[in-house]
């Protein structure tokens, strides 16, 4: 006899990070269809290694979970500051650019309040049932085992910090850890004399910041070490952010994956760099601390263009790393007590896939193949819809990442799961114009000289 059919979800998240989360608040809205997000932890929590007193956004506020979707959302920034009694503060304020503290603040209040989020609550495998042509998620936890069944799955499982490979071997080290961990960790370099951070983009500039204001003054030597050629600030030019729109990410869709992943790597100033004003108060700062004395008595070191070749554990103590000058080859060596790796974070493939990789079609780097839906591609026996977010940038462009494009990437998916449209989406959103006119036409080959074409010869 037939197993009895299980009564599934429309939709299953895996995981509540800001973007399932914001996936979560229009889901909540949308009548008939049901859905759930499951997250492993006992709660919400965005980044708090790196909740540093002072750190903003680098987004307005209107990059919250739904706005610049359905402004009219209950979910929205400000109708959690009108739940908080703080409209008319923000509004003296006058300041587009949120505390980190408040967003994470802002999406605590959201996780805590919808029903359709449930923490303490790991999806731990992935199945697909042919029979039932659903999902069924094993799932583990607070709540004690069980599974759910679902027509539909979106990971939103987050990214994981990169330790690069020169310290690999110092991988658990007490005084090499990632800016993560930064403010969990930080009361761990009281007694570092030699502090090292690596990496230019956000996360480095406010752990040197940090530093800057918390140790400056004690004679610790703080160094700011980075492979990129200039601490340039991140592109930020009206124009510029067009770049982290949906018209940029069809635009970089419909290219060939070697010329993406060429973009993604040359574009790092659109989503690598740190904010112009991050840099500003570094530098007013150390303007402000030499007062009355010179530069070069000021134990600080800021060396970009440098990279990382080995690090190992000293012979008598603290760290050693090997170092390369990028510009003229030269090796030197730098002696460190504690290091702080601010050298970013990078998709992962959830151990849940596992009991379903095989039916998953992956590129030929072992990445998904996402369509414009965010679909993922899979074989023809899985005909259920596996989404993911954050976790395409190769595909989709430096947007996948930004929190600004995340409530349209949510009503993208949610559109395409409701197949109808829930959201209407806008056509356009940005005034550039990314590819060739669409009514170019491949360039004529004009003759070689030696043919005689006066005409040819005419033109130059």
């Amino acid at each position: 006899m037939d197993n009895p059919q299980p009564e599934p979800y429309d939709l299953l998240g895996v995981g509540i990070g800001p973007f399932n989360l914001s996936l979560a608040a229009l889901a909540d809205q949308v009548s008939g269809l049901d859905a759930l997000f499951c997250e492993a932890r006992a709660e919400f929590r965005w980044h708090p290694g790196m909740l540093v007193d002072g750190a903003r956004m680098q987004v307005p506020f209107l990059a919250d979970l739904v706005s610049l979707v359905d402004p009219t959302n209950p979910w929205s920034f400000l109708n959690y500051l009108r739940d908080q009694g703080r409209l008319f503060p923000f509004y003296f304020a006058e300041r587009f650019q949120l505390p980190r503290r408040e967003y994470d603040h802002y999406c605590r209040w959201a996780a805590e309040r919808l029903v359709n989020c449930r923490f303490g609550t790991a999806v731990t495998a992935l199945h697909w049932s042919a029979e039932h042509e659903l999902f069924r998620a094993e799932t583990g936890g607070g709540t004690g085992a069980g599974e759910v069944w679902a027509r539909n799955v979106v990971l939103g499982v987050g990214t994981s910090p990169v330790h690069p490979e020169p310290f690999a071997t110092l991988r658990g080290h007490p005084a090499v850890w990632h800016s993560a961990d930064y403010l969990e960790r930080r009361r761990t370099l009281a007694g570092a004399r030699d502090i090292t951070v690596i990496g230019s983009g956000q996360s480095g500039a406010e752990v040197f910041l940090d530093l800057l204001r918390t140790r400056g003054g004690d004679g610790t030597r703080l160094r700011w070490l980075t492979r990129t050629r200039a601490l340039a600030p991140m592109e930020y030019s009206k124009l510029g952010l067009e770049h982290f729109t949906p018209d940029y990410t069809r635009y970089f869709h419909t290219l060939p994956a070697e010329v993406r992943d060429h973009l993604v790597e040359a574009q790092w100033q659109l989503h690598k760099a740190a904010s112009a004003e991050t840099l500003a108060e570094i530098h007013d700062h150390l303007y402000e601390r030499t007062v009355g004395r010179p530069i070069d008595a000021d134990p600080v070191e800021i060396i970009p263009g440098t990279a990382v070749t080995e690090a190992t554990a000293g012979p008598c103590g603290g760290l050693e790393l090997s170092c390369r000058h990028t510009d003229s080859g030269a090796d030197h060596l730098v002696r460190t007590d504690a290091v702080v790796l601010a050298t970013g974070y990078r998709a992962v493939r959830p151990a849940a896939l596992d009991p379903i990789a095989e039916l998953i079609d992956w590129d030929e780097h072992g990445r998904y193949r996402v369509d414009l839906d965010h679909r993922v591609a899979t074989r023809p026996q899985l005909t259920g819809g596996l989404y993911v977010q954050n976790a395409e940038l190769h595909s989709h462009g430096v947007g996948t990442p930004d929190l600004g494009l995340g409530a349209h990437r949510a009503a993208v998916i949610l559109n395409a799961v409701a197949g109808k449209t829930v959201h209407r989406l806008p056509t356009r959103t940005a005034w550039t114009s990314f590819a060739p006119p669409a009514s170019s036409v491949a360039a004529t080959v004009l003759p070689r000289p030696q043919e005689g074409n006066r005409a040819a010869a005419a033109a130059r």
